[in-house]
């Protein structure tokens, strides 16, 4: 071979390796992941979503605290509280999912977020336009839903932008676009697809949930609601029949349950047996038609708003108070602050102080925030509505009642304030004047079961110089309120105390 041709053989090798390194790589290769991070926009669209990411996890720890702890009245959720959770979550995730996925578009994130941000967009259009759900949510609630909506529909902008840098840069290092993706890139396409499902499954059982508050939104109270604690909250009271002769009207106060579900149907009926002329009553906070109160709640707290019902109302003693379960918590307090209208306290399987730790303690609490966080989805209730035949009154004070997220937060802030409340209860014990008549209805079958159980009913009966106990057979704590023999039993002894 001649020193010419030996030349141009060498000239041409290096021409086409310089070749191959501006192509970078061969056209006939397998596909090859193009990073769009190179193009300054991509890069500063990565950083302000990283930023948007931040906010929404601020304010996600506020919501968190303010489930627990009301920060400022400026801030309280008069309904549960959990729904602008479920909301501010839903932002932290898709922007989280937005920049876990972020070098991998997919035209389906794109339809699924398009997806998420309307049905996001149809829960603030329904929560606006209603007005027990615009009450319960806040400007707070109303925000946190138009954010989620509107991250939502950012995902859309960056993955779109985040494609178009990809195809940019694929045209400039290889010459032409893509039409493959590696195997790496079709895993983060399918575990995007999967997340991003996931929350669009979220945004319907929420949506749907919304839906079915705003039936039971329609619900009107039987009596009226009064703002309280200087017009941060509401809280309903209604009252039947009318006092005659200075009568002592009964004052009810609900248990685990509302009001309107255990205490009412029988007080009802010795009302139209003419045993008592009037009596009144009022769902704590958070329950029935009454808001959720800022959190902590003792019985103290409860015991004033009450109070302040009471006189808005112009109900004027005496009372006669008759109550069940965890309700003798709070009707022992309000009777220890009102000594003088009080005449008598019915007091029906109720919880004693030192029995408090086991309703109300930090453990509950704790569950009790796990299933608010969830209550949202409302798949219980969704699912007794369309096959367990459930209303709207079960859903509101009924059977169903506590399977709401209003309810969970009322529990919560109760379970938070259990420590103050004992505190509370034994100030009562101190106060309440051993004259005052009392009479512990127990129910037999729960003091069989349990003799501590048992003890502290006799305690609590001896807390009056003319209180007594009375043990109702055959039937338990449930149930005392339902069985025809107790009710008739327990219509007799209110009848003693008027």
């Amino acid at each position: 071979m001649s020193d010419v041709e030996s030349v141009q053989d060498a000239s041409s090798r290096r021409s086409t390796r310089a070749t191959e390194r501006t192509r970078l790589i061969n056209a006939e290769d397998d596909a090859v992941q193009i990073s769009p991070l190179n193009l300054l926009v991509v890069r500063n669209l990565r950083r302000f979503t990283v930023f948007l990411l931040l906010i929404s996890f601020a304010w996600w720890i506020v919501q968190v605290i303010m489930t627990f702890i009301t920060l400022s009245p400026k801030l309280h959720s008069r309904g549960s509280g959990f729904t602008q959770l479920s909301f501010s979550t839903i932002a932290v995730f898709i922007l989280a999912f937005d920049l876990l996925y972020f070098s991998t578009p997919s035209k389906a994130d794109r339809i699924l977020a398009l997806a998420i941000s309307a049905f996001l967009l149809a829960d603030f259009i329904f929560i606006v336009a209603v007005s027990r759900l615009r009450t319960d949510e806040g400007w707070t609630g109303i925000a946190t839903c138009l954010w989620a909506a509107l991250m939502a529909a950012w995902v859309i902008v960056t993955d779109r932008t985040v494609q178009w840098g990809k195809e940019e840069e694929e045209e400039r290092l290889l010459g032409y676009v893509q039409t493959r993706r590696t195997l790496g890139e079709w895993f983060k396409v399918l575990l995007s697809l999967i997340s991003f499902s996931l929350l669009l499954l979220i945004c319907v059982l929420t949506f749907l949930t919304i839906i079915l508050r705003c039936n039971d939104g329609t619900l009107a109270a039987p009596g009226q609601r009064y703002w309280i604690d200087g017009n941060i909250y509401q809280v309903h009271l209604a009252c039947v029949g009318s006092s005659r002769n200075g009568s002592a009207t009964v004052i009810l106060e609900g248990g685990e349950n509302s009001v309107e579900y255990g205490l009412v149907p029988w007080v009802n009926e010795a009302l139209a047996e003419g045993k008592i002329d009037r009596f009144c009553y009022w769902d704590r906070p958070g329950y029935g038609w009454s808001d959720n109160a800022p959190s902590p709640q003792s019985a103290g707290a409860v015991a004033d708003a009450l109070s302040e019902a009471l006189i808005e109302a112009e109900i004027d003693g005496p009372y006669v108070i008759a109550t069940h379960g965890v309700g003798g918590v709070y009707a022992r307090v309000f009777a220890s602050r009102h000594t003088s209208q009080t005449n008598g306290l019915l007091l029906i399987d109720t919880l004693h102080e030192d029995l408090l730790g086991e309703q109300l303690n930090a453990n509950n609490a704790i569950l009790l925030f796990l299933r608010g966080w969830i209550s949202p989805l409302g798949v219980d209730r969704l699912f007794l509505w369309i096959f367990g035949g459930r209303t709207r009154e079960d859903r509101t004070w009924g059977r169903s009642a506590w399977r709401g997220g209003r309810w969970t937060k009322a529990r919560l802030s109760e379970s938070l304030g259990a420590a103050l409340t004992h505190n509370e209860l034994l100030a009562a014990r101190a106060i309440l004047p051993r004259s005052v008549p009392m009479i512990v209805a127990a129910a037999g079958k729960h003091v069989q079961r349990s003799k501590v159980w048992a003890e502290k009913q006799l305690d609590l009966s001896r807390l009056s110089d003319h209180g007594k106990l009375e043990t109702i057979d055959h039937v338990d704590h449930e149930d005392i309120l339902t069985r025809r023999q107790s009710r008739d039993k327990l219509k007799s002894l209110l009848a003693q105390l008027i």
